[in-house]
This record gives C-alpha cells, structure tokens and sequence, in this order.
C-alpha cells in the first residue's frame, strides 16, 4: 500500500498529512517530538477497510513551520485540525489520539462535539496533568528566550535523542525513526519556534475544562492504555472511562507512553476492533460500569 504524501496550504501554514484508503474517516493525532510516522504500523491496517487522515501538525516534528504569526496554542491547534477537515470537505471523523495529540482530540470534542464520530485514546495528557511531570519544566521555560532552541538543537546529539525516547517508548527507536521525531527540531529553526509556541501555550486548565464535557458526549470512546507507563496513570483513563457515558478501557502490557511504537498490532486490533462494532455499545447486557480495570494484552517481553 502506498502512502499518499499531501499538504495543504490553510491559514495557519502549510500542513502536510498522509491520506489512505476510502471509507468513513479516521484521523490520526499525534503528540510534541512525534509526527505521522508514529502510526506507520497501524494505518495500513485501517486504511484497508477506510479512509486514514494522519496530519503532520506543528508540534516539533514536522517538516515545514507554520507561519510566524500562526496560533498554536491549544484552542489554536483545535482550530487547525478544524480548517483540515474543512479543507478536505469533512464534517465528522473518528479521532484517534496518544501523548499530546491525545489532549488535543479531547479539546476537540470539547469544541466541536458534533464532529467526533468515535473517539479513541492511548495513554495521554487529561485533567490536570498537561504536561506530565517529567516534561513540565520545558512548558515554563518555554516562556524565557533561548530555551527550546538550545534544547532542540541538543536533540541533533544521539544521546539525548535516546534518553528522552525512553520516557515514552519501551523499545529502542531505530536510527531513522528518531531521527523522523528529532531531526526537524535539531536543523530548522522554524520548527523550534513552533515548538515553543506550543509548549509556551500549554496549560492543564484546558484539559481540566474538557473534562467538564465527558458526561455529555455519549458516542463511543475507546480508551487503550499502557499501565506500565509513568507520565500517564492509568487512573485517569479509569476516570475518563467512568466520566464517558459509553466508554470501555484495555490495558496493553509491555509498552510506555507510545502504544502504537511499542505495541503498534495490540493497538491496531483494539482499534479495528472497536470501528467495527455497533454504535450503540452502551445497550449490551453484560456491560458494568463499576468493573475494575481489565487485564492487560500482553505481547512479548521486552529486555
């Protein structure tokens, strides 16, 4: 299958994304230091039975800046997935979001409920933990001059490329995958402008404030987590699942934050799976609300 390689040129910048198969749509959201190359081993699969949207967004791996004077900051970001999909003549797609990109698809829904069909969540920011604690420092330190461009350009040296894809992946990235997540930040200065934009923008009151609409929105939502993971507890995708009217929560063993890199056809058997049932989950009988959390898929143990 081939990857269909686009960009558009919407008001925000150009915006490059990957357009696969035909169907009901899916869109792809990615995280800060990730871009599409995050779901290259999902999307074939789904792109079998529909129609993949994986944009690139500016979140320090992209390969073109946006303009100067884009807005990127949370609701900024919202409204450029918006202006994609009013580009491509989209009125309502699953959303399927990890890390970042996560958070973002939540502040979508807050935003425009009507145009989230399904929602699906990896392991993710929510509630008041936006930026998780490891990564928080660069949020505030975004703020002062020099900062993100002197660690950006130190994501051009392998070691630091290796320390800071051990917090959110459990196996090692091969050289050109890291380099597809930090290469863009360590050469372009562009992107580290975006890239400061957005950490500067950050702030757990926007994710606290979505949450204040999970009760309302009552399509499907399908929550897939890594309990092993330290930046994203899995009591908030317990709380999530429990704040959703029909929601349902997996655990995957064996991965960190980024199931899709770790655990890329555990995801992609949940996800298809969940696209592949009835829209109304929450009638089936032996549903149970007060369940403890699943057990975990596992998949082969990791040195």
């Amino acid at each position: 299958m081939t990857t269909a390689n686009l960009a558009l040129d919407l008001p925000q910048g150009r915006l490059h994304y990957r357009d696969l198969g035909e169907g009901d749509p899916v869109v792809f959201v990615h995280g800060v230091l990730t871009n599409g190359d995050l779901w290259r081993n999902v999307v074939p699969r789904v792109a079998e039975t529909h129609r993949v949207l994986a944009p690139e967004l500016p979140l320090g791996a992209h390969s073109e800046a946006m303009d100067r004077e884009a807005d990127l900051s949370p609701p900024g970001l919202v409204r450029l997935l918006a202006d994609f999909l009013d580009a491509l003549d989209i009125d309502r797609a699953t959303f399927v979001g990890v890390d970042t990109g996560g958070a973002l698809c939540q502040l979508f829904l807050a935003a425009f409920p009507d145009r989230v069909e399904r929602l699906v969540l990896g392991n993710c920011d929510a509630f008041d933990n936006f930026l998780p604690a490891p990564f928080r420092p660069l949020q505030y330190a975004a703020r002062a001059p020099g900062v993100v461009s002197l660690f950006g350009r130190a994501l051009g040296v392998d070691p630091l490329r290796r320390a800071v894809a051990a917090t959110v992946a459990r196996h090692h990235l091969s050289d050109v995958v890291a380099d597809s997540y930090f290469g863009p930040v360590s050469r372009d200065a562009g992107v580290r402008r975006d890239l400061r934009k957005v950490l500067a923008g950050i702030s757990a009151g926007y994710t606290v404030g979505a949450a204040t609409r999970f009760e309302t929105f009552e399509r499907p939502v399908l929550l897939v987590w890594a309990p092993e993971d330290r930046l994203f507890p899995v009591a908030h995708a317990v709380r999530m699942r429990d704040l959703f009217p029909d929601a349902r929560l997996e655990l995957v063993a064996d991965s960190r934050a980024l199931i899709p890199e770790d655990r890329p056809d555990a995801f992609t058997d949940l996800l298809l799976g969940f696209l592949g049932e009835a829209p109304a989950r929450a009638e089936a009988p032996d549903a149970d609300p007060d369940a403890d959390s699943p057990e975990p898929t596992r998949g082969p143990t990791a040195p």
